[in-house]
C-alpha cells in the first residue's frame, strides 16, 4: 500500500505527519510479521487450529522443492475451506517453540509434523500439550513421522515404533474402511504413487477406530496391508494419526488428503 501525505508549511504539521508516518510504518511492519503465521481468521471465529512443523522440510535437499514454505504452510493452506476457524502456523524456531501458554490454551486442534528434531522439543511443552488434550479436550493430529514426536509418544504411552521404514518406490492404495466415520466424509479410495513404507506392527495402544486402511505394493509386486488412519480418545481429547506425509512427496497438496485433514480437524475439535 502507498500512503500519500500532503505537503505542509508549519513545523507542527510536519512533525505530526512524521509521527503518523512512523505509526503507519510500525503498523505495516507488524502486519507483515504476523501475516505468515495467521493464514485465515474468519469473522467472529470461535475455533483455532495450529499447524506445527519443526521447520526442516523446506531446507533439506529433496524436500525444499516440494515444500518451499515448509509442510505446515501446505497443510494450513489445505484447511482454508473450513469455516469459522482461525488457522495458524507455528514452528520450532518460533518463540516458545511456537506454542506459548496463551496460544496453546486457546487452541482447539493441534496438527503436528516432525521428523529430525523430535529431541529438541522441551519436556515442559510436551507436558502442557498432554495436559491440554487429556484435561482440556484439545484435539491432536499426528502426521507421518510424528509417530516418534515426544507429544505423540506421551499421549500414547508406548514406543510408537513401526516394524520397518523403507523408501524404495513403494506405492499404496488407501481405502475407506469406515464410510460412516466423520474423517471419511466426502473421501473415496485413492492411491499414492510413492510412500515411505511403514511396516506393521505399529506399537501403539489399540485404536478406538481405524477409518482408513491401505495396501502397499512394493517394487517387486508383492503387497502388504497397513493402517493409514487411526483414532483414539485420550482423556477428554481426541487423537488422529495419519500414516502418509513424507517430506519428499506432495501428499499434502492432494485433494483427498486435504479433505481427510479438514474432516479430522472437525472430528478432533472439542464440543462447544
Amino acid at each position: 500500500m502507498i500512503h500519500q501525505f500532503s505537503s505542509v508549511s508549519s513545523n507542527g504539521s510536519r512533525a505530526l505527519s512524521r509521527r503518523r508516518m512512523i505509526k503507519l510504518g510500525l503498523a505495516s511492519a507488524t502486519a507483515m510479521a504476523l501475516a505468515p503465521a495467521l493464514l485465515q481468521a474468519a469473522p467472529g471465529a470461535r475455533r483455532r487450529v495450529v499447524v506445527w512443523s519443526e521447520g526442516t522440510a523446506n531446507v533439506d535437499e529433496g524436500s525444499k522443492e516440494v515444500y518451499p514454505h515448509d509442510i505446515n504452510h501446505a497443510v494450513a493452506d489445505g484447511l482454508k475451506p473450513l469455516t469459522g476457524w482461525e488457522i495458524i502456523t507455528a514452528t520450532l524456531s518460533d518463540p516458545a517453540q511456537g506454542l506459548d501458554a496463551d496460544r496453546l490454551n486457546g487452541t482447539d486442534v493441534l496438527i503436528w509434523w516432525g521428523h529430525k528434531r523430535h529431541g529438541d522439543i522441551s519436556d515442559d511443552l510436551v507436558n502442557r500439550i498432554d495436559q491440554r488434550v487429556r484435561e482440556g479436550g484439545m484435539g491432536f493430529i499426528g502426521l507421518h513421522s510424528t509417530h516418534f514426536a515426544k507429544p505423540f509418544k506421551k499421549l500414547m504411552g508406548t514406543a510408537c515404533s513401526w516394524r520397518e521404514y523403507v523408501t524404495d518406490g513403494t506405492s499404496v492404495k488407501i481405502s475407506i474402511k469406515d464410510p460412516a466415520h466423520p474423517i471419511c466424509k466426502g473421501v473415496k479410495d485413492f492411491s499414492l504413487p510413492k510412500i515411505e513404507r511403514y511396516g506393521e506392527q505399529f506399537k501403539v495402544p489399540t485404536p478406538d477406530s481405524v477409518p482408513l486402511e491401505g495396501i502397499y505394493t512394493k517394487p517387486n509386486g508383492t503387497t502388504e496391508p497397513c493402517r493409514m488412519g487411526l483414532c483414539w480418545k485420550v482423556g477428554k481429547g481426541r487423537v488422529f494419526y495419519f500414516t502418509p506425509g513424507h517430506e519428499t512427496y506432495n501428499d499434502f497438496f492432494l485433494p483427498e488428503v486435504r479433505q481427510i485433514l479438514c474432516n479430522a480437524v472437525q472430528w478432533a475439535a472439542p464440543s462447544k
